[in-house]
């Protein structure tokens, strides 16, 4: 995802449904947040129109409105928000942020299981 392109957790609410259904019509998007969110339509629109704007979606022409397909990927999006998580956070440093998670949240003897097998590489 290019680094300058920076997406609001509400505009993420949008993307998920973009990546979900796609492609996808703007009406349909309204539709579907509208059964989540106290979202008016056109602050709905307002966040296609700047994910447009900013590539985040791309967008064809079709009959009276838009088709609209993510121009990022969720991958893309989880791995710029964590590494802006991790800059912010812990300045950069990716242990500091494992301890404070293992130690704030308890841990399954599963999810030991599985931290162990990703750092042995048998995952």
């Amino acid at each position: 995802m290019n680094k300058d392109v920076r997406i609001s957790d509400a505009e993420i609410e949008v993307m998920k449904i973009a990546w979900e259904k796609n492609p996808i019509t703007s009406n349909e998007i309204v539709e579907k947040l509208l059964q989540t969110t106290s979202w008016a339509p056109k602050t709905i629109r307002t966040l296609i129109n700047r994910l447009a704007n900013k590539g985040a979606l791309n967008y064809k022409h079709q009959g009276k409105g838009y088709l609209y397909t993510p121009g990022v990927s969720k991958e893309e999006c989880v791995k710029a928000e964590t590494e802006s998580f991790l800059n912010r956070m812990f300045d950069g440093a990716l242990m500091p942020m494992l301890t404070y998670f293992a130690e704030s949240r308890k841990l399954s003897s599963e999810d030991i299981e599985n931290l162990k097998n990703i750092i042995e590489g048998n995952h």
